[in-house]
């Protein structure tokens, strides 16, 4: 069972640097962060780079933490938004929410299939997934990290597996509307070879240049009987 001690943490400190002077706080190794929640002011922090990098390796976008700032007593965050460079993804900046234990918040929760698909690795489909995730509303401290679901029922390219066939915790309350489809098959496209029109085309074609050729010499030939009727 999930305590308060087996949270990760991470340590903050006040940041009077705003604007554009931050980059020399990127520079230094220092990551630009906001702390802000409901009925909170928001305050301007910094973290260590390297150390929120790894954090964001092991946890989940779900995860809660528990962030120290300036070693005052750790409070809980959850991560609620990452600017990233646009080429190289390094954070950038970073929106911490803080939360309430005994308040419900809302979320999106990743949806990962798992098993294998009857209708793909016999039938050659392609597994789809229009809904990647899910909204769902808990308790800070029972947001899930992800929902699993199996896809052996997958059978044929008209079965298809919806939001209602999610098996939700109870301490969960699933938002999204249960007829959307998480998971089907696409049956594999059947290529027809046509008719080659092209080459009759072709043909036609050099027809028509043969005819126009003999014409084009008729034609000559009559100019130049002509011509010799005028020399005559």
């Amino acid at each position: 069972m999930s305590t308060a001690t087996a949270r990760p943490t991470l340590a903050a400190e006040h940041r009077e640097i705003t604007g554009k002077k931050v980059s020399g706080l990127r520079h230094d190794g220092r990551l630009p962060a906001v702390v802000y929640g409901r009925g909170e002011a928001s305050t301007n922090v910094s973290l260590d780079t390297h150390e929120f990098e790894q954090l964001r390796r092991r946890a989940g976008s779900n995860t809660l933490i528990d962030l120290s700032v300036d070693g005052k007593k750790a409070r809980p965050v959850l991560v609620h938004g990452v600017q990233v460079h646009p080429v190289n993804r390094r954070p950038l900046h970073v929106d911490l929410f803080l939360v309430r234990m005994t308040e419900e918040l809302t979320v999106d929760v990743p949806l990962v299939a798992t098993g294998e698909a009857t209708a793909v690795t016999i039938g050659g489909g392609t597994l789809l997934h229009p809904t990647e995730s899910v909204k769902v509303k808990a308790l800070p401290d029972h947001l899930p990290q992800s929902i699993e679901y199996a896809i052996e029922s997958l059978v044929d390219f008209d079965t298809t597996i919806h939001v209602r066939d999610l098996v939700i915790p109870d301490d969960v309350t699933l938002l999204t509307d249960g007829d959307e489809i998480i998971a089907k098959v696409q049956a594999p496209r059947i290529e027809v070879e046509e008719a080659p029109v092209a080459a009759e085309g072709e043909g036609e074609g050099e027809e028509g240049a043969e005819g126009a050729a003999g014409e084009a010499e008729s034609g000559e030939a009559g100019a130049s009987e002509s011509g010799a009727d005028a020399e005559g």
